[in-house]
């Protein structure tokens, strides 16, 4: 790494910065799609894994760190889609977790359901549609509160 380069934590702080394109309270750092960073003489290597097959976010994520990464001067980059091993939401950072249960989204599990209503937290709750607002998430209801919730169903 020369000198006057950035190191991988500031660069990942600076993607910290970076919205989720389908859910803008959520960084792509926090989400856990930033696989890896790191310097190759004086390219920047960046590593990205979808949080599923097919996710159409993919398509915009790059052009994002690529601008945001300008913003602070880097401008040679090499940005590659990694799918093995897939994405995971054990990648999910706690401040992710929080930061969807605060937009109305509960956060995935591994058991498929939900925690419990991201609004009044009752665990009363029931699937509309395995189909939501985006494909990575489902549709629920709170049986207390009767309000509809997204679910973020990857696991």
């Amino acid at each position: 790494m020369a000198d006057d380069q950035a190191s991988v934590a500031q660069i990942r702080e600076w993607l910290d910065a970076v919205p989720d394109p389908e859910i803008p309270v959520i960084s792509i750092v926090d989400l856990g799609i930033v696989r890896d960073v790191q310097w190759r003489d004086d390219v920047l290597d960046v590593v990205i894994t979808p949080t599923y097959s097919g996710c159409p976010a993919m398509s915009v994520i790059p052009e994002d760190i690529k601008t945001e990464l300008g913003r602070h001067g880097i401008n040679k980059i090499n940005i590659s889609t990694q799918i093995a091993p897939v994405w995971t939401t054990d990648w999910l950072s706690d401040k992710g977790r929080a930061n969807l249960k605060g937009y109305g989204i509960a956060a995935p599990r591994t058991t498929g359901v939900p925690e419990g209503c991201p609004r009044c937290e009752s665990v009363d709750v029931e699937k509309i549609s395995q189909f939501g607002s985006t494909p990575c998430k489902a549709q629920w209801r709170c049986k207390s509160c009767l309000e509809p919730f997204d679910y973020f169903k990857c696991i």
